[in-house]
């Protein structure tokens, strides 16, 4: 029997299979536990997300709302100066026509007085001009004033009237020139060249020129307004589409970021686990599925590391498929292979108390190994496996003992090393473990006489 290679598989007795059940019972709670913790993370790690998202949406129109605010302020600021000019030109000329008629009137009426009120007043409205209120009415109310106040003699009939088409001209001028970028600049210095001309011909004396001034400078200032209306429409075309491209953008941006955010989240949640899986299948000896753990993680990073986003959800939904199968195959496998070291364990203090001297063992192959030694130098290695049912399966090689009788003690008990084994089954038993009958190449009939071995020590016997 020396070198023959013996086998045994392995049951339990009912107490351990029940032990077994509530330990599976156990251990798929705590699964369903951890992958409720799990979604839970994912919860809160979205909500995060999606108040960010809110934050950054509201930063977003705040910035906007700051940017056409500024564009605002600048319109407004170039359409306060614009007018402000303009209603310094026509305090200008309030003040020349009062000038004037202060020299007319001299002593007589109006009095010196009611002409200081004037200048008063012009003063005060030049100090308001551009400011925040159009002041044209008032002044032109100062001028109409002044013009009628001037001695008939002096001034035509016709007077106030132009007074009222220069300053609506002027008006509209000052409207057409209020866009947020200047346009139409050619039109623009040819109609205000225009309405200078005509400024000039509103006092007495010009009313011919006046007069056929009109029409040129009606037709300059609706062509001007006409080419400011078109550039200021292209202008605001421009801007929408503008304005769009980049909500568009801003949308892409804020999609593709929220997709890499989510899939960088779950990733987080699950990727220490999925690398202790690794772990733990490399260790428990499933090879495959270590690699397939590994390949999941990895399609995961290489998506991440070049922001594709449908692919990095693809991949990391897969690993969160792919996590609790594993951790469910895993904790069979680390219940198995904790029923193999307390068989060990058991099979170590069974053949100590047989008479046999425990003189190593450690791991191999994805097998326990334990080294025996009997009193006359035969050697019991005894491994413990899994089966291919799943159940553990123990291996024994024997060396330096003879296939025949050995006599163990000096009372005469006669003990071949089945004998032996059976024994240490035996006593197995009592740790919940059942032992199958042992088995090997050539094994004869059990109750077999054993025949003399005439060969020399430690030949195998041939079968």
């Amino acid at each position: 029997m020396s070198g023959s290679v013996m086998y045994s598989a392995v049951a339990f007795d009912p107490t351990l299979i029940l032990l077994g059940a509530a330990l599976i019972a156990g251990l798929a709670a705590a699964r369903r536990n951890r992958e409720q913790g799990r979604c839970d993370e994912r919860a809160a790690l979205a909500a995060e997300r999606a108040r960010q998202a809110d934050l950054r949406r509201r930063q977003l129109l705040a910035e906007q709302e700051e940017r056409r605010r500024a564009r605002l302020a600048a319109r407004t600021a170039r359409s306060r100066s614009e007018r402000g000019r303009m209603e310094l030109r026509r305090i200008d000329e309030a003040e020349g026509l009062l000038a004037a008629l202060r020299a007319q009137v001299g002593a007589g009426p109006p009095g010196p007085a009611e002409l200081d009120l004037l200048v008063a007043r012009l003063g005060e409205l030049r100090s308001r001009a551009g400011g925040p209120e159009p002041i044209g009415g008032a002044i032109e109310a100062v001028r109409s004033h002044i013009v009628t106040l001037t001695p008939s003699a002096g001034v035509h009939p016709g007077q106030a009237e132009r007074s009222r088409l220069l300053h609506a001209f002027e008006l509209r001028y000052m409207d057409a020139g209020l866009a947020d970028q200047p346009a139409d600049a050619p039109g623009r210095a040819e109609t205000g060249a225009l309405l200078d001309r005509l400024r000039e011909a509103a006092g007495p004396g010009h009313e011919v020129r006046f007069e056929a001034l009109l029409g040129t400078v009606e037709h300059a200032l609706a062509r001007h307004e006409a080419a400011v209306a078109a550039a200021v429409a292209e202008q605001q075309r421009q801007e929408a589409g503008r304005l769009a491209q980049e909500a568009a953008q801003q949308a892409r941006e804020e999609a593709l970021w929220e997709a890499l955010a989510e899939a960088g989240d779950r990733f987080g949640v699950v990727s220490r686990a999925a690398q202790d899986a690794v772990t733990d299948a490399v260790e428990l000896g499933d090879p495959e599925l270590a690699g397939r753990l590994e390949d999941a993680v990895r399609a995961v990073t290489d998506a991440l590391s070049v922001r594709l986003p449908d692919a990095a959800l693809a991949a990391v939904g897969e690993l969160e498929a792919l996590l609790p199968a594993a951790e469910e195959r895993l904790d069979e496998l680390q219940l198995a292979y904790d029923r193999r070291s307390d068989l060990a364990a058991a099979l170590k203090e069974a053949m100590t108390d047989a008479g046999l001297a425990f003189t190593g063992g450690g791991e191999r192959d994805g097998q326990l190994v334990l080294s025996f030694e009997r009193p006359g130098g035969a050697v019991y290695e005894a491994s413990v496996g899994p089966g291919e049912d799943g159940r553990p399966l123990l291996t024994y090689r024997v060396s330096g003992e003879a296939d025949m009788s050995v006599r163990a003690d000096a009372e005469g008990a006669v003990c071949t090393p089945e004998e032996l084994l059976d024994r240490v089954h035996t006593a197995v038993r009592e740790e919940g473990f059942v032992p199958g009958e042992l088995t090997w190449d050539g094994r004869p009939p059990r109750g077999a006489a054993a025949r003399p071995q005439q060969q020399q020590h430690g030949k195998e016997r041939h079968r």
